[in-house]
């Protein structure tokens, strides 16, 4: 017994969060995802074989996810900003409300039933990845727009990813899209939002997660030190790999394979909700 996890199921832990840090790295840099769509499933499963209680896994797997993406998108947004690829144009006009619907968003993890998160994980990513697999051109402008409805998308782009554990890629690539940008451009520029929004939706996870019960040891709130600090070094060596992979896909190849990666992860939470 170690960590009052038993030695059978750290090993399942330790083995599972490596491997899931290498995709979920590599996955950062080819979407410009914090990797979040992935680390959530995973722990979620991982969280389970070990015994942590349904009603404080899944804001766990959230709060444990925006910590882990910390330092895997700052490394991919380096590698993205390199190629010049970033609008920090964007960033700068979605700072300040990215980061207030986060925190709103993490506090609501408190009251929030679990179904909630699973929910609005499902509808984002679902309807992301029917577009981005269908190739339809939706379109809700020619360019991104101005003064409050750039900030209105930076605020709920805040709160559904705090209460969906990603770093915010999915949900702004899919605005830039539909707003014309190139889905290049998207990608690298959601890279930067990883940074905005998991630094503060951590933070909101480990207050929020204060004195739950049905935590694992090592939990500062809905936050997992081991699921951290297993996770994100394996992850942040492999992102620079994804980022190259990236800029040699073509934009329709990137696009299915978005898609069909949202898709996936959809999918699992569906059945989830069925109860499988």
């Amino acid at each position: 017994m170690m960590f009052g996890i038993s030695a059978g199921d750290l090993a399942i832990l330790v083995v599972g969060l490596a491997c899931a840090g290498a995709i979920t790295g590599v996955l950062a840099g080819v979407f410009g995802v914090g990797g979040g769509a992935v680390i959530v499933p995973v722990l979620y499963e991982l969280f389970r074989v070990i015994g942590v209680e349904e009603s404080a896994r899944m804001p766990l797997c959230v709060g444990t996810s925006l910590a882990i993406i910390i330092p895997t998108s700052i490394a991919s947004f380096r590698a993205h900003r390199k190629r010049g690829t970033v609008d920090m144009d964007i960033l700068r006009a979605w700072a300040v409300p990215v980061v207030i619907g986060t925190i709103l968003g993490a506090l609501a993890a408190r009251w929030a039933p679990t179904a909630a998160f699973k929910i609005v994980f499902v509808m984002v990513a679902g309807v992301n990845a029917a577009r981005l697999i269908g190739n339809l051109n939706w379109r809700l402008g020619d360019d991104m727009p101005k003064g409050v409805m750039m900030r209105a998308y930076g605020f709920v782009t805040g709160i559904l990813s705090a209460l969906m554990g990603i770093g915010g890629g999915q949900i702004s690539t899919m605005l830039m899209t539909f707003h014309n940008r190139p889905i290049h451009q998207a990608v690298s520029t959601s890279a930067g939002m990883g940074v905005l929004i998991s630094i503060p939706g951590a933070l909101g996870y480990m207050v929020a997660g204060f004195d739950k019960p049905g935590l694992p040891p090592l939990s500062i709130g809905f936050v997992s030190l081991i699921g951290v600090v297993l996770f994100a070094p394996v992850s942040i060596l492999t992102a620079p790999l994804g980022v190259k992979l990236a800029h040699a896909l073509s934009k329709r190849t990137l696009e299915i394979a978005f898609g069909c990666f949202l898709m996936l992860v959809s999918l699992r939470f569906v059945f989830s909700l069925a109860g499988y």
